[in-house]
C-alpha cells in the first residue's frame, strides 16, 4: 500500500483569493484555513470532539511548550501527539521560534548553537537548536513542521532585523538537512524583514533556493497596525510560490483574516478564538460581542440560535452575562467553543464565496466589523 504524500491543490482563485487543499496522511485541509491554537496538546477548556464537530480540520501545537511538558519521551511513547490528545486529524507544529522573542528574557542567541534557554517552568537550562526543533517536532509527529527561525520584535532598526534573517536563513537550512526527505510530512520555511520590503523579498529568496513544502509570513501580529500588516502582505504575498500553501502565522481577528485572504494567504492561526472566550468575548455574524456588558443581563437571545454543537443554541446572553460575573468556568467553555464555531462557519464562507466568485461582496460586507 503506497503511503500518502503531503501534496497542495489550488482549485480556483477569485481574484488574488485562492481556494485550495492541503491533503494530507492524516486527512484534508481546505484552504483558505483556519487553525485554533493548542499551545500544550489541548485547546483550552475544549474537547476535541467538539473541536472537530465545529469543522476543524487542523490544529496547531507548540514545539517549546510540549518539549517542557509532557517531554518528548512521554509523546514518543504515545507515538506522537495526535494518540497522546486523541485528535487524529492533522496537526502543524510551531518550531518555537515565536518563544525565542515572547520568552526573550528567558534565553539567549547564539547563532551557530541556537537560543539558549532558562526553562519558563523550573529554570534549567536547555538548547533549542534548528536540528533539536525538528527532532522534537518528529516526536510529536506533526503533519506540517516548522523551521527555526529568529523571529525579531516590531523594530526600525534594519540592522537587527537583517541580522535576524541571516540568522534564519542558515537555521532555515540546517532545519531542511535534519527534516530529511519525508513525503508523508511538510516542512515550511518562515519569512521575516519587519517592516521592511527589500529585507522580506530577501529572506524569501533564500528560502525558496533552500525550497520548501509551503511558507509562512512571520514576524507579524508582533505590534504593528493592521495598514502595515496588509503593507507588507501586498508586497510579498505576490512573490510567494503559487503552487505552495501560504500561511500567515499568528492572526487574527476576523477582518485580519478577510484582508490576508484578498492578499492571495491560505491558512492561519490565533489564539484569539479562545482566549477571547476565557474574557467574556464572543464573535458573532454581527460583530463582536462583550458579554461582561450589563446591557445583556435580561437577553434572552443565543449567541447562535442554529448552533446545535453542545446544545450551544439553547444558553441565552443572560446566562452568559451572570457565569461572567459570577467567575464560573463554563463562560469560558461555552464562549470558547462558540468562537471556535464560528471562525470555521466564517472560514467555510469565505472558501464558498470563492468558489462562486463573490468574495469581494463578502468581504465589503464584513471587512470593518471586527
Amino acid at each position: 500500500m503506497s503511503k500518502k504524500k503531503f501534496s497542495f491543490e489550488l482549485i480556483t482563485q477569485n481574484e488574488k483569493a485562492r481556494l485550495g487543499r492541503i491533503n494530507t496522511k492524516r486527512g484534508i485541509v481546505d484552504t483558505p484555513a483556519f487553525m485554533p491554537v493548542g499551545t500544550q496538546g489541548t485547546l483550552k477548556g475544549l474537547f476535541v470532539e467538539d473541536v472537530q464537530r465545529a469543522g476543524t480540520q487542523i490544529i496547531l501545537g507548540n514545539t517549546y511548550h510540549l518539549m517542557i511538558r509532557p517531554g518528548t519521551r512521554v509523546l514518543q511513547s504515545f507515538d506522537g501527539l495526535h494518540n497522546f490528545m486523541n485528535w487524529q486529524k492533522p496537526i502543524l507544529t510551531d518550531s518555537g521560534g515565536f518563544q525565542i522573542m515572547s520568552l526573550s528574557k528567558l534565553n539567549k542567541i547564539d547563532k551557530e548553537i541556537g537560543a539558549i534557554f532558562s526553562s519558563h517552568v523550573d529554570g534549567k537550562k536547555f538548547i533549542l537548536s534548528p536540528e533539536k526543533s525538528i527532532q522534537i517536532q518528529k516526536s510529536i509527529d506533526s503533519d506540517i513542521m516548522m523551521v527555526l527561525d529568529e523571529c525579531p520584535k516590531l523594530t526600525s532598526d534594519k540592522k537587527k532585523i537583517l541580522s535576524a534573517i541571516n540568522t534564519s536563513s542558515d537555521w532555515a537550512k540546517r532545519s531542511k538537512i535534519e527534516f530529511g526527505n519525508n513525503q508523508e510530512k511538510a516542512l515550511f520555511g518562515i519569512i521575516q524583514g519587519g517592516l521592511f520590503k527589500d529585507l522580506r523579498e530577501k529572506s524569501l529568496e533564500n528560502l525558496i533556493n533552500i525550497d520548501f513544502n509551503g511558507y509562512a509570513v512571520g514576524g507579524l501580529a508582533v505590534g504593528e497596525t493592521q495598514e502595515q500588516m496588509f503593507d507588507v502582505l501586498d508586497n510579498i504575498v505576490k512573490l510567494m510560490p503559487n503552487h505552495k500553501p501560504r500561511y500567515l502565522m499568528g492572526v487574527g481577528t476576523p477582518s485580519d483574516i478577510l484582508g490576508a485572504v484578498k492578499r492571495g494567504v491560505d491558512m492561519f492561526d490565533c489564539v484569539i478564538p479562545t482566549r477571547s472566550g476565557r474574557t467574556g468575548l464572543a464573535f458573532t455574524w454581527e460583530g463582536r460581542i462583550n458579554l461582561k456588558n450589563s446591557k445583556y443581563q435580561y437577553d434572552k437571545s443565543p449567541l447562535d440560535k442554529n448552533n446545535d454543537i453542545r446544545n450551544l443554541k439553547n444558553y441565552s446572553k443572560s446566562y452568559l452575562n451572570h457565569l461572567i460575573k459570577t467567575n464560573e468556568l463554563l463562560a469560558s467553555m461555552i464562549i470558547s467553543l462558540h468562537n471556535v464555531c464560528f471562525y470555521q462557519q466564517f472560514m467555510s464562507k469565505i472558501r464558498e464565496n470563492i468558489k462562486q466568485g463573490t468574495f469581494d461582496n463578502f468581504y465589503n460586507k464584513y471587512i470593518n466589523l471586527y
